[in-house]
């Protein structure tokens, strides 16, 4: 019996090793240029509704409320690409082994959704951190070794959903921002992840691009500190995310940390205003942190807010921290051959509106800081997508369904 399944598994490996050296043998299939991030939820249901249909599906849920008109409006707009994040936490859950079925054609129609409107679309499994309404998410995923079979047996059952559709509008993003490897000096874990992810996608989905990222949030480092030699393959896009400086560009977010919560009505560009009335609004920011943070922090987050500032107060230094991750990346793909279009800037974006904060980012500023990405991406040849259609960062929509202030749309526009 032992010498059968040995035949078994090496037949196995044989095969995926033919699928491999096939895939290979020419360039991405895919290609984009313009995208938007799609929401990945709206209102949020708690675990415990999981396993009710009315409740979880049609899934993601964006599509209770965006049909046809929508994406076709995003086509007129000027985009090019779709990135649908999907939960994968809702895929794992014991809540929904009876809808599993239902749960995966439910993405499938999805991404036929966007391809109808003349869109091409990215199908993302976005994790995020769990929390009182899930009981699984990145950390879990990460440090459970059963957690993260089960994960990849959730991407090769994601890639065979999606591997009859035409690999020139569909590509499939194996995991959004792997939280690991984010330590100075620690033992790399996510190369060998990668792999493990890669040749399950592969291995039912032989035609489609696989969008593929490095560790550390899909940072500029992140993928730097990948061999692309690692996954012998052609039809790949590697991306990154950023959403630097975290400063100006995370204003207000609750969920982001115990400083930038206090951070609210700094310009950008910093150097666009007198520098009296940037000083007025540091000045605002720390009469916040000494009057609503813990004690025993607020020395240390107003020291935290003058180092922050003293990195972005001028032009140069803002264009060099705008700067940095492309070049990063840049330097990357050119050492290892990788060609501009096979790199994808999957996320970047500016808050709008932390939700039950009342401060708007102004349009203006918004607009002016997608402006500068968007045309830091074009220069080195990536495509883009931003982040995202409605919610705090909403650039089409905000809350509940109401319309964002149009600056930033217009400014996206403008490029067409």
């Amino acid at each position: 019996m032992a010498a059968i399944v040995a035949m078994i598994k090496t037949s196995l490996v044989a095969l995926l090793a033919l699928a491999l050296s096939v895939c290979a043998a020419g360039a991405a299939t895919f290609s984009m240029k313009r995208g938007i991030n799609l929401d990945i939820w709206d209102t949020w249901p708690d675990e415990a509704r999981w396993g009710d249909a009315e409740a979880i599906l049609p899934f993601p849920e964006w599509r209770k409320r965006l049909g046809a008109a929508d994406f076709e409006q995003l086509k007129a707009d000027g985009f090019d690409v779709v990135r649908i994040p999907v939960d994968p936490s809702v895929l794992l859950s014991e809540k929904t082994g009876a809808l599993r079925e239902r749960l995966f054609e439910s993405v499938l129609e999805s991404a036929r959704l966007v391809n109808a409107a003349g869109l091409k679309a990215v199908v993302d499994l976005h994790l995020f951190p769990a929390g009182g309404n899930r009981k699984i998410g990145m950390a879990q995923v990460m440090d459970d070794p059963s957690l993260f079979d089960g994960y990849v047996d959730l991407v090769r059952q994601m890639g065979l959903t999606l591997a009859g559709e035409d690999p020139a509008l569909v590509a499939f993003e194996l995991m959004n921002e792997p939280v690991v490897d984010c330590e100075p000096g620690q033992t790399k874990a996510w190369p060998g992840r990668l792999k493990r992810l890669y040749a399950a996608a592969r291995a039912s989905a032989t035609r489609l691009t696989l969008v593929l990222s490095g560790g550390c949030w899909a940072s500029a480092e992140g993928l730097a500190a990948i061999d692309p030699k690692d996954i012998p393959d052609d039809n790949v896009i590697w991306t990154f995310h950023s959403y630097a400086p975290f400063l100006l560009t995370h204003q207000g977010a609750t969920w982001a940390g115990d400083f930038i919560p206090y951070v609210t009505g700094l310009p950008y560009p910093p150097h666009a205003v007198p520098r009296a009335e940037l000083d007025t609004a540091l000045e605002k920011v720390r009469e916040k942190i000494r009057s609503e943070a813990p004690l025993l922090r607020r020395s240390g987050l107003l020291s935290y807010l003058d180092e922050q500032v003293a990195t972005l107060d001028t032009k140069a230094k803002l264009d060099a921290l705008l700067d940095t991750p492309f070049r990063l990346v840049s330097d990357w793909a050119s050492k290892n051959g990788i060609a501009p279009e096979n790199i994808y800037l999957g996320e970047f974006g500016m808050i709008r509106q932390e939700y039950g904060n009342p401060f708007v980012m102004p349009g203006s500023w918004r607009a002016a800081y997608v402006g500068d990405m968007i045309a830091r991406a074009e220069a080195h040849g990536f495509a883009w997508s931003i982040w995202g259609y409605g919610g705090a960062f909403g650039i089409v929509d905000e809350f509940e369904g109401r319309k964002a202030e149009p600056g930033v749309l217009e400014a996206i526009r403008k490029l067409r």
